[in-house]
Protein backbone atom coordinates (compact mmCIF):
# COMPACT_ATOMS: atom_id res chain seq x y z
CA UNK A 1 0.00 0.00 0.00
CA UNK A 2 1.40 3.39 -1.07
CA UNK A 3 1.34 5.71 1.97
CA UNK A 4 3.63 8.50 0.78
CA UNK A 5 2.04 11.91 1.04
CA UNK A 6 3.26 12.56 -2.50
CA UNK A 7 0.51 10.29 -3.84
CA UNK A 8 -1.81 13.20 -4.32
CA UNK A 9 -2.60 15.72 -7.02
CA UNK A 10 -0.45 18.83 -6.99
CA UNK A 11 -3.40 21.13 -6.44
CA UNK A 12 -4.13 19.48 -3.07
CA UNK A 13 -0.73 20.74 -1.90
CA UNK A 14 -1.00 24.16 -3.48
CA UNK A 15 -4.36 24.61 -1.77
CA UNK A 16 -2.69 23.61 1.50
CA UNK A 17 -0.07 26.32 0.92
CA UNK A 18 -2.83 28.89 0.58
CA UNK A 19 -4.78 27.60 3.59
CA UNK A 20 -1.66 27.89 5.74
CA UNK A 21 -0.96 31.46 4.65
CA UNK A 22 -4.56 32.34 5.54
CA UNK A 23 -4.30 30.64 8.93
CA UNK A 24 -7.06 28.16 8.14
CA UNK A 25 -5.29 24.94 9.12
CA UNK A 26 -7.44 24.47 12.24
CA UNK A 27 -10.77 24.71 10.45
CA UNK A 28 -12.65 21.40 10.50
CA UNK A 29 -13.99 20.24 7.15
CA UNK A 30 -16.44 17.51 6.24
CA UNK A 31 -16.09 15.90 2.82
CA UNK A 32 -18.36 13.27 1.26
CA UNK A 33 -17.15 10.66 -1.20
CA UNK A 34 -19.88 9.37 -3.50
CA UNK A 35 -20.54 8.06 -7.00
CA UNK A 36 -22.25 10.74 -9.04
CA UNK A 37 -23.97 8.35 -11.46
CA UNK A 38 -24.08 4.61 -12.08
CA UNK A 39 -22.25 3.21 -15.10
CA UNK A 40 -24.35 1.89 -17.96
CA UNK A 41 -25.87 -1.53 -17.32
CA UNK A 42 -25.37 -1.17 -13.58
CA UNK A 43 -28.28 -0.94 -11.16
CA UNK A 44 -26.20 -1.11 -7.98
CA UNK A 45 -22.62 -0.96 -6.73
CA UNK A 46 -20.70 -2.74 -3.95
CA UNK A 47 -18.53 -0.85 -1.45
CA UNK A 48 -15.07 -2.37 -0.93
CA UNK A 49 -11.61 -1.27 0.13
CA UNK A 50 -12.28 -0.34 3.75
CA UNK A 51 -9.15 -1.97 5.18
CA UNK A 52 -7.02 -0.37 2.47
CA UNK A 53 -8.43 3.04 3.39
CA UNK A 54 -7.69 2.53 7.08
CA UNK A 55 -4.15 1.33 6.34
CA UNK A 56 -3.50 4.32 4.09
CA UNK A 57 -4.79 6.90 6.56
CA UNK A 58 -2.98 5.44 9.56
CA UNK A 59 0.38 5.29 7.81
CA UNK A 60 0.22 8.44 5.67
CA UNK A 61 3.32 10.63 6.01
CA UNK A 62 5.93 12.67 4.16
CA UNK A 63 9.48 11.32 4.22
CA UNK A 64 12.53 13.56 4.16
CA UNK A 65 13.03 12.66 0.49
CA UNK A 66 9.42 13.67 -0.23
CA UNK A 67 9.97 17.06 1.35
CA UNK A 68 13.22 17.53 -0.54
CA UNK A 69 11.39 16.86 -3.78
CA UNK A 70 8.66 19.36 -2.93
CA UNK A 71 11.31 21.96 -2.06
CA UNK A 72 12.91 21.40 -5.48
CA UNK A 73 9.65 22.46 -7.17
CA UNK A 74 10.18 26.00 -5.87
CA UNK A 75 6.50 26.59 -5.20
CA UNK A 76 6.17 25.74 -1.50
CA UNK A 77 7.15 27.92 1.44
CA UNK A 78 9.18 26.79 4.44
CA UNK A 79 5.95 27.06 6.41
CA UNK A 80 4.29 24.42 4.22
CA UNK A 81 7.29 22.10 4.31
CA UNK A 82 7.49 22.38 8.11
CA UNK A 83 3.78 21.58 8.35
CA UNK A 84 4.11 18.52 6.11
CA UNK A 85 7.17 17.26 8.01
CA UNK A 86 4.94 16.25 10.92
CA UNK A 87 1.86 15.49 8.83
CA UNK A 88 -0.43 12.80 10.18
CA UNK A 89 -4.13 12.17 9.63
CA UNK A 90 -6.00 13.05 12.82
CA UNK A 91 -9.61 13.08 11.67
CA UNK A 92 -12.75 10.96 11.85
CA UNK A 93 -13.96 8.59 9.16
CA UNK A 94 -17.45 7.21 8.64
CA UNK A 95 -18.04 4.62 5.95
CA UNK A 96 -20.33 1.93 4.65
CA UNK A 97 -19.66 -1.62 5.79
CA UNK A 98 -17.31 -3.69 3.65
CA UNK A 99 -19.44 -5.33 0.96
CA UNK A 100 -22.40 -2.96 1.40
CA UNK A 101 -24.67 -2.38 -1.59
CA UNK A 102 -25.13 1.27 -2.50
CA UNK A 103 -26.49 3.56 -5.19
CA UNK A 104 -25.63 6.78 -7.00
CA UNK A 105 -25.56 9.99 -4.96
CA UNK A 106 -25.25 8.29 -1.58
CA UNK A 107 -22.33 9.28 0.67
CA UNK A 108 -20.27 6.09 1.04
CA UNK A 109 -17.33 7.63 2.89
CA UNK A 110 -17.32 10.75 5.09
CA UNK A 111 -14.19 12.50 6.27
CA UNK A 112 -14.23 15.02 9.11
CA UNK A 113 -10.77 16.45 9.71
CA UNK A 114 -8.68 19.62 9.71
CA UNK A 115 -9.17 21.23 6.32
CA UNK A 116 -5.67 20.59 4.96
CA UNK A 117 -5.68 16.93 6.04
CA UNK A 118 -9.08 16.32 4.49
CA UNK A 119 -7.91 17.96 1.26
CA UNK A 120 -4.61 16.13 0.83
CA UNK A 121 -6.14 12.63 1.13
CA UNK A 122 -8.70 13.17 -1.64
CA UNK A 123 -6.73 11.63 -4.50
CA UNK A 124 -5.83 8.43 -2.67
CA UNK A 125 -9.33 7.86 -1.32
CA UNK A 126 -10.88 8.13 -4.77
CA UNK A 127 -8.18 5.84 -6.16
CA UNK A 128 -8.78 3.16 -3.52
CA UNK A 129 -12.56 3.21 -3.88
CA UNK A 130 -12.23 3.09 -7.66
CA UNK A 131 -9.93 0.04 -7.51
CA UNK A 132 -11.89 -2.02 -5.01
CA UNK A 133 -15.54 -1.05 -5.45
CA UNK A 134 -15.40 -1.12 -9.25
CA UNK A 135 -14.29 -4.76 -9.31
CA UNK A 136 -16.48 -5.84 -6.40
CA UNK A 137 -19.47 -4.53 -8.36
CA UNK A 138 -18.40 -6.27 -11.57
CA UNK A 139 -17.52 -9.53 -9.85
CA UNK A 140 -20.88 -9.58 -8.10
CA UNK A 141 -22.58 -9.54 -11.49
CA UNK A 142 -20.33 -12.31 -12.79
CA UNK A 143 -21.06 -14.53 -9.79
CA UNK A 144 -24.79 -13.95 -10.02
CA UNK A 145 -24.70 -14.84 -13.72
CA UNK A 146 -22.91 -18.08 -12.82
CA UNK A 147 -25.83 -18.96 -10.54
CA UNK A 148 -23.51 -19.52 -7.61
CA UNK A 149 -21.32 -22.03 -9.45
CA UNK A 150 -17.62 -21.83 -8.74
CA UNK A 151 -15.96 -18.64 -10.02
CA UNK A 152 -12.18 -18.16 -9.73
CA UNK A 153 -10.38 -14.87 -10.35
CA UNK A 154 -7.90 -15.44 -13.21
CA UNK A 155 -7.17 -11.80 -14.03
CA UNK A 156 -3.83 -10.95 -12.41
CA UNK A 157 -1.86 -10.80 -15.66
CA UNK A 158 -4.32 -8.41 -17.28
CA UNK A 159 -4.98 -6.08 -14.36
CA UNK A 160 -3.63 -2.56 -14.69
CA UNK A 161 -0.76 -2.95 -12.27
CA UNK A 162 0.16 -5.18 -9.33
CA UNK A 163 -1.84 -3.18 -6.77
CA UNK A 164 -4.89 -3.30 -9.04
CA UNK A 165 -4.60 -7.08 -9.37
CA UNK A 166 -4.47 -7.45 -5.58
CA UNK A 167 -7.52 -5.22 -5.17
CA UNK A 168 -9.37 -7.24 -7.81
CA UNK A 169 -8.62 -10.58 -6.16
CA UNK A 170 -9.71 -9.21 -2.76
CA UNK A 171 -12.90 -7.66 -4.13
CA UNK A 172 -13.93 -10.71 -6.14
CA UNK A 173 -13.49 -12.97 -3.12
CA UNK A 174 -15.49 -10.56 -0.95
CA UNK A 175 -18.55 -10.95 -3.17
CA UNK A 176 -18.40 -14.70 -3.65
CA UNK A 177 -15.53 -15.90 -5.84
CA UNK A 178 -14.04 -19.10 -4.42
CA UNK A 179 -10.49 -17.85 -4.83
CA UNK A 180 -7.83 -16.45 -7.11
CA UNK A 181 -4.88 -17.53 -9.25
CA UNK A 182 -2.91 -14.61 -7.75
CA UNK A 183 -0.49 -16.15 -5.24
CA UNK A 184 0.48 -12.80 -3.70
CA UNK A 185 -3.19 -12.01 -3.05
CA UNK A 186 -3.52 -15.41 -1.42
CA UNK A 187 -0.64 -14.65 0.92
CA UNK A 188 -1.63 -11.07 1.73
CA UNK A 189 -5.37 -11.57 2.21
CA UNK A 190 -5.73 -15.24 3.14
CA UNK A 191 -7.64 -16.02 -0.05
CA UNK A 192 -7.67 -19.61 -1.44
CA UNK A 193 -5.45 -19.96 -4.52
CA UNK A 194 -6.20 -22.03 -7.60
CA UNK A 195 -4.24 -23.00 -10.69
CA UNK A 196 -4.04 -25.62 -13.39
CA UNK A 197 -1.53 -25.36 -16.23
CA UNK A 198 -0.85 -23.34 -19.37
CA UNK A 199 -0.95 -24.51 -22.96
CA UNK A 200 2.82 -24.09 -22.99
CA UNK A 201 3.11 -26.89 -20.40
CA UNK A 202 1.30 -29.27 -22.75
CA UNK A 203 3.35 -28.08 -25.71
CA UNK A 204 6.63 -28.60 -23.86
CA UNK A 205 6.08 -32.37 -24.06
CA UNK A 206 6.24 -34.42 -27.26
CA UNK A 207 2.82 -35.92 -26.56
CA UNK A 208 -0.25 -34.49 -24.81
CA UNK A 209 -0.73 -37.75 -22.96
CA UNK A 210 2.83 -37.47 -21.62
CA UNK A 211 2.05 -34.02 -20.26
CA UNK A 212 -1.05 -35.34 -18.47
CA UNK A 213 0.98 -38.20 -16.99
CA UNK A 214 3.63 -35.83 -15.69
CA UNK A 215 1.18 -33.45 -14.07
CA UNK A 216 -0.81 -36.21 -12.38
CA UNK A 217 2.39 -37.65 -10.92
CA UNK A 218 3.33 -34.22 -9.56
CA UNK A 219 -0.14 -33.47 -8.16
CA UNK A 220 -1.92 -36.80 -7.61
CA UNK A 221 -4.42 -35.37 -5.13
CA UNK A 222 -5.22 -32.10 -6.89
CA UNK A 223 -5.33 -32.67 -10.63
CA UNK A 224 -6.95 -30.33 -13.12
CA UNK A 225 -5.99 -30.87 -16.75
CA UNK A 226 -6.21 -28.37 -19.61
CA UNK A 227 -7.60 -30.29 -22.58
CA UNK A 228 -8.00 -27.85 -25.50
CA UNK A 229 -4.38 -27.30 -26.57
CA UNK A 230 -4.80 -29.39 -29.72
CA UNK A 231 -8.20 -31.10 -29.92
CA UNK A 232 -10.61 -30.89 -27.00
CA UNK A 233 -12.45 -34.14 -27.72
CA UNK A 234 -9.23 -36.09 -28.13
CA UNK A 235 -7.87 -34.41 -25.03
CA UNK A 236 -10.84 -35.64 -23.01
CA UNK A 237 -10.32 -39.18 -24.29
CA UNK A 238 -6.67 -39.04 -23.24
CA UNK A 239 -7.69 -37.90 -19.76
CA UNK A 240 -9.82 -41.04 -19.40
CA UNK A 241 -6.98 -43.21 -20.68
CA UNK A 242 -4.40 -41.69 -18.33
CA UNK A 243 -6.73 -41.84 -15.32
CA UNK A 244 -7.32 -45.56 -15.87
CA UNK A 245 -3.63 -46.24 -16.45
CA UNK A 246 -2.49 -44.44 -13.30
CA UNK A 247 -5.64 -45.31 -11.35
CA UNK A 248 -5.91 -41.69 -10.28
CA UNK A 249 -8.85 -39.44 -9.61
CA UNK A 250 -9.02 -36.36 -11.88
CA UNK A 251 -10.55 -33.38 -10.07
CA UNK A 252 -11.43 -31.38 -13.17
CA UNK A 253 -10.71 -30.63 -16.80
CA UNK A 254 -10.52 -27.10 -18.16
CA UNK A 255 -11.71 -25.90 -21.57
CA UNK A 256 -10.34 -22.52 -22.65
CA UNK A 257 -11.57 -22.16 -26.24
CA UNK A 258 -13.95 -23.35 -28.95
CA UNK A 259 -17.71 -23.86 -28.98
CA UNK A 260 -18.22 -24.27 -25.26
CA UNK A 261 -21.79 -25.49 -25.60
CA UNK A 262 -21.12 -28.49 -27.83
CA UNK A 263 -17.68 -29.21 -26.36
CA UNK A 264 -18.85 -29.28 -22.74
CA UNK A 265 -21.61 -31.75 -23.62
CA UNK A 266 -19.28 -34.00 -25.59
CA UNK A 267 -16.60 -33.91 -22.89
CA UNK A 268 -19.16 -34.75 -20.21
CA UNK A 269 -20.27 -37.82 -22.17
CA UNK A 270 -16.66 -38.98 -22.62
CA UNK A 271 -15.82 -38.50 -18.95
CA UNK A 272 -18.96 -40.26 -17.74
CA UNK A 273 -18.50 -43.18 -20.10
CA UNK A 274 -14.90 -43.50 -18.90
CA UNK A 275 -15.92 -43.69 -15.26
CA UNK A 276 -14.99 -40.10 -14.41
CA UNK A 277 -18.45 -38.98 -13.35
CA UNK A 278 -17.00 -36.95 -10.47
CA UNK A 279 -14.58 -35.02 -12.69
CA UNK A 280 -15.76 -31.41 -13.04
CA UNK A 281 -15.70 -29.29 -16.19
CA UNK A 282 -14.28 -25.79 -15.77
CA UNK A 283 -14.52 -23.08 -18.43
CA UNK A 284 -12.20 -20.12 -18.99
CA UNK A 285 -11.29 -17.74 -21.81
CA UNK A 286 -12.59 -14.20 -22.30
CA UNK A 287 -15.57 -14.60 -19.99
CA UNK A 288 -17.83 -12.01 -18.36
CA UNK A 289 -21.33 -11.98 -16.91
CA UNK A 290 -22.95 -11.71 -20.34
CA UNK A 291 -21.18 -14.75 -21.80
CA UNK A 292 -21.66 -16.74 -18.62
CA UNK A 293 -25.39 -15.95 -18.59
CA UNK A 294 -25.72 -17.25 -22.17
CA UNK A 295 -23.93 -20.46 -21.22
CA UNK A 296 -26.05 -20.92 -18.10
CA UNK A 297 -29.25 -20.44 -20.10
CA UNK A 298 -28.28 -23.49 -22.19
CA UNK A 299 -28.26 -25.79 -19.14
CA UNK A 300 -24.77 -27.07 -19.97
CA UNK A 301 -22.72 -29.50 -17.85
CA UNK A 302 -20.41 -26.74 -16.59
CA UNK A 303 -19.27 -26.79 -12.98
CA UNK A 304 -17.32 -23.55 -12.73
CA UNK A 305 -15.63 -20.63 -14.43
CA UNK A 306 -12.21 -19.02 -14.43
CA UNK A 307 -12.82 -15.34 -15.15
CA UNK A 308 -9.97 -12.96 -15.87
CA UNK A 309 -9.56 -9.88 -18.02
CA UNK A 310 -13.12 -8.69 -18.42
CA UNK A 311 -13.82 -8.94 -14.70
CA UNK A 312 -10.54 -7.58 -13.37
CA UNK A 313 -10.61 -4.45 -15.55
CA UNK A 314 -14.43 -4.16 -15.55
CA UNK A 315 -14.22 -3.99 -19.32
CA UNK A 316 -17.72 -2.69 -20.03
CA UNK A 317 -17.53 0.02 -17.33
CA UNK A 318 -13.83 0.67 -16.55
CA UNK A 319 -14.32 3.57 -14.14
CA UNK A 320 -16.68 4.98 -11.55
CA UNK A 321 -17.73 8.62 -11.54
CA UNK A 322 -16.28 9.03 -8.05
CA UNK A 323 -16.24 12.48 -6.46
CA UNK A 324 -15.17 13.95 -3.13
CA UNK A 325 -16.97 17.14 -2.20
CA UNK A 326 -16.90 19.60 0.67
CA UNK A 327 -20.21 19.67 2.53
CA UNK A 328 -19.44 21.57 5.74
CA UNK A 329 -16.79 23.71 7.46
CA UNK A 330 -16.56 24.49 11.16
CA UNK A 331 -14.50 27.54 12.06
CA UNK A 332 -14.33 29.25 15.45
CA UNK A 333 -17.44 27.38 16.59
CA UNK A 334 -19.49 28.39 13.56
CA UNK A 335 -20.78 25.76 11.13
CA UNK A 336 -21.19 26.67 7.47
CA UNK A 337 -22.92 24.27 5.10
CA UNK A 338 -21.27 24.04 1.69
CA UNK A 339 -22.71 23.13 -1.68
CA UNK A 340 -21.42 23.13 -5.23
CA UNK A 341 -23.95 24.64 -7.66
CA UNK A 342 -22.39 23.73 -11.01
CA UNK A 343 -25.03 22.30 -13.40
CA UNK A 344 -25.28 18.48 -13.14
CA UNK A 345 -22.52 18.53 -10.52
CA UNK A 346 -24.32 19.67 -7.40
CA UNK A 347 -23.58 17.99 -4.08
CA UNK A 348 -25.65 17.69 -0.93
CA UNK A 349 -24.68 20.01 1.96
CA UNK A 350 -24.16 19.20 5.64
CA UNK A 351 -23.19 16.09 7.58
CA UNK A 352 -25.42 13.31 6.34
CA UNK A 353 -26.50 9.76 7.02
CA UNK A 354 -27.94 7.17 4.65
CA UNK A 355 -30.82 5.16 6.10
CA UNK A 356 -32.18 1.98 4.50
CA UNK A 357 -35.88 1.34 4.96
CA UNK A 358 -37.18 -2.25 5.02
CA UNK A 359 -40.62 -3.73 4.52
CA UNK A 360 -41.15 -7.38 5.50
CA UNK A 361 -37.43 -7.99 5.42
CA UNK A 362 -36.86 -6.50 1.97
CA UNK A 363 -35.12 -3.21 1.21
CA UNK A 364 -37.76 -0.71 0.18
CA UNK A 365 -35.78 2.52 -0.29
CA UNK A 366 -32.80 4.55 0.93
CA UNK A 367 -33.10 8.01 2.44
CA UNK A 368 -30.26 10.53 2.53
CA UNK A 369 -30.85 12.73 5.54
CA UNK A 370 -29.04 15.20 7.76
CA UNK A 371 -27.17 13.41 10.52
CA UNK A 372 -29.30 14.89 13.30
CA UNK A 373 -32.59 13.77 11.71
CA UNK A 374 -34.29 10.72 13.17
CA UNK A 375 -35.19 8.07 10.61
CA UNK A 376 -36.74 4.67 11.25
CA UNK A 377 -34.45 2.27 9.43
CA UNK A 378 -30.89 0.99 9.26
CA UNK A 379 -28.15 3.67 9.21
CA UNK A 380 -25.50 2.69 6.67
CA UNK A 381 -22.60 4.99 7.59
CA UNK A 382 -20.57 3.74 10.56
CA UNK A 383 -17.68 5.37 12.43
CA UNK A 384 -14.47 3.47 11.63
CA UNK A 385 -11.78 5.98 12.65
CA UNK A 386 -11.71 8.43 15.53
CA UNK A 387 -9.03 11.11 15.82
CA UNK A 388 -6.89 9.30 13.29
CA UNK A 389 -7.09 5.90 14.99
CA UNK A 390 -9.00 2.89 13.74
CA UNK A 391 -11.94 1.69 15.82
CA UNK A 392 -13.03 -0.74 13.12
CA UNK A 393 -13.73 -4.27 14.33
CA UNK A 394 -12.16 -6.47 11.69
CA UNK A 395 -14.36 -9.33 10.51
CA UNK A 396 -13.47 -12.79 9.27
CA UNK A 397 -13.76 -13.61 5.58
CA UNK A 398 -16.61 -15.95 6.43
CA UNK A 399 -18.59 -13.17 8.10
CA UNK A 400 -17.87 -10.64 5.33
CA UNK A 401 -18.97 -13.04 2.59
CA UNK A 402 -22.06 -14.13 4.54
CA UNK A 403 -23.02 -10.50 5.15
CA UNK A 404 -22.83 -9.76 1.44
CA UNK A 405 -24.90 -12.80 0.48
CA UNK A 406 -27.52 -11.92 3.08
CA UNK A 407 -27.64 -8.32 1.87
CA UNK A 408 -28.23 -9.45 -1.71
CA UNK A 409 -31.23 -11.48 -0.55
CA UNK A 410 -32.79 -8.35 0.95
CA UNK A 411 -33.33 -6.81 -2.50
CA UNK A 412 -36.20 -8.06 -4.62
CA UNK A 413 -34.96 -5.84 -7.48
CA UNK A 414 -32.25 -3.30 -8.13
CA UNK A 415 -33.98 -1.70 -11.10
CA UNK A 416 -34.91 1.91 -10.32
CA UNK A 417 -34.34 1.37 -6.61
CA UNK A 418 -35.56 4.55 -4.82
CA UNK A 419 -33.04 6.87 -3.20
CA UNK A 420 -34.78 9.82 -1.57
CA UNK A 421 -33.68 13.03 0.13
CA UNK A 422 -35.19 13.76 3.53
CA UNK A 423 -37.45 16.79 4.05
CA UNK A 424 -34.94 18.73 6.21
CA UNK A 425 -32.11 18.10 3.77
CA UNK A 426 -34.37 19.18 0.92
CA UNK A 427 -35.08 22.46 2.73
CA UNK A 428 -31.35 23.10 3.28
CA UNK A 429 -30.63 22.22 -0.33
CA UNK A 430 -33.18 24.72 -1.63
CA UNK A 431 -31.97 27.40 0.78
CA UNK A 432 -28.36 27.15 -0.40
CA UNK A 433 -29.34 26.86 -4.06
CA UNK A 434 -31.50 29.99 -3.93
Amino acid sequence: MQTSGLFTDLYELTMAESYLKEGREKEIATFDLFIRRLPEKRNYLVFAGLLAIIEYLQNLHFKRADLNYLASLNCFSDQSLDYLKDFKFSGDVDALKEGEIFFAGEPILRITAPLIEAQIIETALINIIQAYSLIASKASRVIQAAKNKMVVDFGARRSQGIDASLAAAYSAYLVGAVGTSNVLAGEQFGIPVFGTMAHSFIQSFDQEEEAFNSYIKAFPNNTTLLIDTYDTIEGAKKVVKVAKKLQNRINAVRIDSGNIGSLSKAVRRILDKGGLQETKILISGDLDEYKIAKLENQNLPIDGYGVGTRMDVSSDAPFLDTVYKLSQIESKGKISHKMKLSPAKQNLPGRKQVVRIFDKGLAKKDIISLEEEKQVGEPLLNNIMKKGQSIYQKQSWEDLRDNFRNRLRQFSSFVNYPVEISPKLSILLKKLAA
